[in-house]
């Protein structure tokens, strides 16, 4: 395709692919897209683990890496000691989630301050200093695109981008934070509906991309790429026919034959319908579209705590997860019901587990026949 987008990063085809699979990234690019590997959660060594084996496999193709660094977050100006960090975790939400637990049965044992400790370091990638220790690893890659999610990107991110040659994108939900994005300098902003898997706002992709695409016109022409709930080509040709120059893809490529989802979780995924997610506080403290489960569903009975702020709920809410996830995968029933994971509205039309070059090559075909289905449709 001849877009801006195409040519910025020189692609064949504007499908983005978030995901934390390296194998995922690889197959994707090499098979026309742009795969982005999230790094958020990420050590700098084990990105540059990740990056290098990418390098020996992507036989040359783009690719980038996508990192969390908002723009408020609690003690983000600060470097509290970790006692301190552990004194903000109320014991009301710690006996919360042990009682949800021992309710489906599953014993509270690795789930304390312990395991906690183990997770601070994702509160420093949050912070500026430990981003900009993963932004020179990245930027020591060939990469092609660095983004930034739930906010403007740092100066450091921008200053490295346009010394590199890279682009710089930014994650945007709303049309007051898109303006912001341009006038900060970002390249490309990934437009983000609320049917979106992950940290997502309350506007649908149908509304916001055509609302931010008129919106940043008298700041310049900024590629959009749409996000939310897009897992098919259909859907992508619509965002396009509405100003969007590509899709920004994640939820989709959960149930490939490639990804490192837990197989609990992809069963679970492909069972789902459109209807089986919710948009809740409870994982990370800032709203996120995931898999409604007996997790879920416990943190929006009445008498629930309300959940802290980002990084605080995380700290709550992993450990236990992460249990969760472990036991589900040995067949234990109550820790299944509890299993739940980031993922989009879009779920409902994942039916089936593929390898990626098969969802790439899906896409392809199906953008194809959905402009062909336009122009026939107009008499062109």
């Amino acid at each position: 395709m001849d877009n801006r987008v195409c040519r910025m990063l020189d692609i064949e085809f504007p499908l983005f692919a978030f995901t934390h699979c390296r194998d995922v990234v690889v197959e994707v690019s090499k098979a026309g897209g742009f795969g982005v590997l999230g790094a958020a959660r990420m050590t700098p060594g084990e990105l540059d683990i990740e990056l290098d084996w990418i390098d020996r496999h992507i036989d040359g193709k783009p690719y980038g890496v996508d990192l969390i660094v908002p723009d408020k977050f609690v003690g983000k100006d600060e470097q509290p000691a970790t006692k301190d960090v552990l004194a903000m975790l109320p014991e009301e939400h710690k006996r919360f989630v042990a009682d949800v637990l021992e309710a489906h049965d599953v014993n509270t044992e690795g789930v304390d301050d312990a395991a906690r400790l183990e997770l601070l370091g994702w509160g420093d990638n949050l912070r500026l200093e430990g981003a900009t220790a993963l932004l020179k690893v990245a930027f020591s890659h060939p990469i092609k695109l660095i983004a930034n999610a739930l906010g403007v990107p740092p100066s450091p991110m921008l200053e490295m981008g346009k010394k590199h040659g890279v682009a710089v994108a930014a994650l945007v939900g709303a049309k007051s934070h898109a303006i912001r994005q341009v006038q900060a300098g970002v390249d490309i902003l990934v437009v983000c509906g609320t049917e979106a898997g992950g940290h997502c706002g309350s506007v649908s992709t149908l509304v916001l991309v055509p609302e931010i695409y008129e919106a940043i016109q008298d700041y310049g022409d900024t590629p959009i790429l749409a996000a939310g709930g897009i897992a098919t080509g259909r859907q992508m040709a619509a965002c396009m026919a509405m100003g969007a120059a590509g899709a920004w893809t994640g939820s989709v490529w959960l149930t490939t034959m490639e990804a490192e989802t837990s197989p609990v979780i992809k069963e679970k995924l492909l069972a789902a319908g459109s209807n089986d997610t919710v948009r809740s506080r409870s994982r990370t403290g800032k709203h996120s579209r995931q898999l409604r489960s007996s997790w879920t569903d416990a943190w929006e009975q009445p008498g629930a705590p309300e959940p802290l702020d980002m990084p605080l709920q995380r700290l709550i809410s992993e450990p236990a997860l992460k249990k969760i996830e472990k036991l589900s995968e040995s067949g234990h029933k109550g820790a299944r019901d509890l299993a739940t994971y980031w993922v989009g509205q879009g779920v409902g039309l994942m039916n089936a587990s593929q390898s990626v070059r098969k969802v790439v090559y899906d896409f392809k075909e199906d953008f194809i026949n959905a402009y062909e289905r336009l122009a026939k449709a107009v008499g062109v």
